[in-house]
């Protein structure tokens, strides 16, 4: 896999109006990825710590970004993912790293572990990842840097 690839990936994330919304970034390489999210108070649900569903993001994020650093020509798409939960997180900046664990024809597994500034382990999660036939130069940002 090449630089290229990876920065382009980086681009496509940035390039979602999704990620622009949350504020997230994301760092890519081979087999591996860190998304990060600073947190924010409309992030949060009625007891005052981040939604679950910012985890999730997180965590399908770079585990999502790990396993398409492995797959230079098409988008990779969600099939699965499961997460476990550990801890609660009010303020400062989420880091998920995602790290690919396997790699078969048509299917990407990938594990990711989010942690507060400190490094503590807020979540896990897996995910299975299907290789699709939509080609990554399709995707804003990915070949032309916009």
């Amino acid at each position: 896999m090449t630089d290229e690839h990876f920065r382009g990936l980086e681009r496509a994330y940035s390039a979602a109006p999704v990620t622009r919304w949350m504020g997230s970034s994301a760092s890519v390489g081979d087999g591996r990825a860190t998304v990060t999210l600073p947190v924010r108070e409309d992030f949060h649900h009625a007891a005052a710590a981040v939604h679950g569903s910012l985890y999730f993001r997180a965590l399908d994020d770079a585990a999502f970004f790990a396993a398409n650093s492995k797959v230079e020509d098409v988008l990779v798409l969600t099939s699965s993912f499961h997460i476990q939960f550990f801890r609660p997180v009010s303020a400062g900046t989420l880091r998920a790293e995602g790290r690919v664990v396997h790699r078969a024809a048509r299917l990407v597994t990938a594990d990711a572990e989010l942690f507060d500034q400190a490094g503590t382990l807020l979540a896990r999660g897996s995910g299975t990842f299907a290789i699709s036939r939509i080609s990554l130069s399709e995707l804003p940002g990915y070949s032309d840097g916009r």
